[in-house]
């Protein structure tokens, strides 16, 4: 795809120039169900499913909500698949990366530490006292990465709001079978002022990414969250 087609103005007023703030997130919009779905693909397909599930990207998801959730899919898919889709990114879209980003500058982790730590609590609400202690006891450097990278640098970020950061990451648990994490994440969708039925939209647009069985675990896991929500 050439990068003219992101200059398509029938296409690109369709789309929203920025994210919106979390609490606006009363439905599962078009942009965004596209963005959860890109999320999942990035995670679990081949390289020409990625760039072809890029080139639709254009003009149906805000650029910068590409850019964010690519970045942050290191994260959760690992280094190979995040290079691979920014690559068929820059190639598809026709932007350039920027030419400096906060990201890159080591100075800023003490930020990203206390970032880190307020996202997280807000991500893990009232299991977040029991979270680090557990997470240390796997191992020091992994409490230390979660937060300082994991939820500072990356989460914390602006361009993307909390709560289509957590959608995503609950599609990439998803593919990924991660039932633990996927758990979790449901948890913390909830907690960061998603609204039930978008949780639960954002888990059926995943239907046909995922074998029918998963997807069913998937929903059981989500009942269940949904079950003990109610009860607290």
């Amino acid at each position: 795809m050439s990068a003219a087609r992101s200059q398509d103005p029938a296409r690109v007023a369709a789309v929203p120039s920025e994210a919106p703030d979390g609490a606006t997130l009363t439905e599962l919009d078009a942009p965004t169900r596209a963005l959860v779905r890109l999320a999942a693909v990035i995670a679990d397909g081949d390289e020409r499913t990625v760039r072809g599930a890029l080139e639709r990207a254009v003009g149906e998801i805000p650029a910068e909500w590409v850019e964010e959730l690519i970045l942050q899919s290191y994260l959760f898919a690992g280094f190979p698949r995040t290079l691979n889709a920014m690559r068929a990114w820059r190639k598809v879209s026709g932007r350039p990366a920027p030419p400096d980003d906060p990201g890159a500058d080591l100075a800023n982790a003490p930020a990203w530490a206390a970032d880190g730590e307020e996202t997280c609590a807000r991500v893990y609400g009232p299991f977040y006292a029991r979270l680090r202690p557990n997470i240390a006891a796997l191992h020091p450097a992994l409490d230390a990465w979660m937060i300082v990278d994991g939820y500072g640098k990356v989460l914390s970020r602006p361009n993307l709001d909390l709560p289509r950061r957590e959608l995503c990451v609950v599609a990439v648990c998803a593919v990924a079978r991660q039932d633990r994490q996927l758990h979790s994440h449901l948890h913390g969708a909830l907690h960061v002022g998603t609204p039930p039925d978008v949780v639960a939209d954002a888990l059926e647009a995943l239907r046909d990414l995922m074998a029918p069985a998963d997807h069913a675990r998937a929903l059981h896991l989500w009942s269940h969250v949904r079950a003990t929500q109610r009860a607290s």
